[in-house]
């Protein structure tokens, strides 16, 4: 199903749609503020296994990634210091990805690496849809280095593609090429190890 919501005003009962698609373990592609991404509950096993087996991710080796409103509950899914949570309200939300080392109330599947990128987008669609929830949204990106750039941005194309994957395709207008900028905050040292949309204010 494709549905349009606007970043602007996002319609609040067809966010809640989207939602119980998500509660029921399905999987969703949205806009962020870099490059439209596919996610599911954080919580829930199952579907996050169907994202890793549907990019080709192996969890025991890759970094899994999360959306949250916000960081007023940051600390529920990751281990956070006083100087990466700073570092995080200077530039959150923006199109960064923070790496943190994991809490224990993330399911194991994120614990292989004991790491986990936390995202709080400058897009109203996806953080109101988390909101919703009432859960993080594992997240990743729809974008392949080989792939026709039509095919990752233009959210009609991307229905197209993966209508028979994703239970729901939200077109919030066309997406990004450029990927969120990666930070290791799993020390006080902190590290860009990808710089992509996100110019990181210290």
């Amino acid at each position: 199903m494709l549905i349009k919501i606007y970043d602007e005003n996002p319609n609040p009962k067809v966010i809640c749609k989207v939602a119980d698609v998500l509660r029921e373990g399905g999987l969703v592609i949205y806009p962020t503020d870099t490059v439209y991404a596919i996610g599911c509950d954080a919580m829930n096993v199952r579907a996050v296994e169907k994202i890793c087996q549907l990019k080709g991710i192996n969890p025991q080796k890759s970094n899994l990634s999360i959306i949250c409103y916000d960081l007023s509950n940051i600390s529920e899914y990751a281990k956070v210091s006083n100087a990466a949570f700073k570092l995080m309200r200077k530039n959150l939300p923006g199109p960064f990805t923070f790496i943190l080392p994991t809490s224990n109330e993330l399911p194991k599947i994120y614990k292989n690496k004991k790491e986990v990128g936390i995202r709080v987008p400058g897009n109203n669609i996806i953080r109101q849809l988390v909101y919703e929830l009432g859960n993080p949204i594992m997240t990743s990106s729809i974008r392949d280095d080989d792939e026709v750039i039509e095919y990752t941005t233009d959210p009609e194309l991307i229905y197209e593609k993966y209508e028979d994957r994703a239970a729901i395709v939200i077109d919030g207008g066309y997406g990004g090429i450029e990927p969120s900028t990666i930070v290791d905050c799993t020390t006080d040292d902190f590290e860009i190890t990808r710089q992509g949309k996100g110019e990181l204010r210290f």
